[in-house]
């Protein structure tokens, strides 16, 4: 019955607008929270199994950085540096965290993740040591 009476609130609004008037609306999907959680976790253990970073948000700084989830600004002596963006739970929809995650699972795949995290390992011990990470999330 709430959901009914804002509804109408919202309909007679937008049908009392004068000519000229403008509206916006905005969507958001909310995340799945099952998602989110299994995300993070596999954050936490691709963090706890690396030996590069001591600050786990570092960590996700460069992995956001890494899989192109950030803003490209001028920085103060004029070089372009990248400035990473929000994965907040309310910021970001399902659908755009369900394309951030895959594009963070890439970028640990790759060649540079691996030389960056694990520098002592060859390149099949690399792949084999996120691999045995991603497994446990059947990732």
């Amino acid at each position: 019955d709430a959901g009914r009476k804002q509804w109408r609130r919202f309909v007679n609004g937008l049908m009392s607008l004068e000519p000229g008037e403008m509206v916006s609306i905005k969507t958001h999907k909310p995340r799945s929270g099952p998602f989110h959680r299994r995300h993070m976790a596999i954050e936490t253990a691709v963090f706890e199994a690396q030996e590069k970073f001591d600050s786990f948000e570092q960590f996700r700084n460069w992995l956001k950085v890494g899989s192109g989830f950030c803003d490209w600004i001028a920085g103060p002596k004029g070089a372009v540096i990248p400035v990473p963006k929000s994965i907040a739970f309310d910021k970001l929809e399902d659908g755009e965290m369900r394309q951030v995650h895959n594009d963070m699972v890439k970028f640990l795949r790759s060649e540079h993740a691996g030389k960056a995290l694990w520098r002592h390992l060859d390149a099949p011990g690399r792949t084999n040591m996120i691999e045995s990470v991603l497994q446990e999330f059947r990732e």
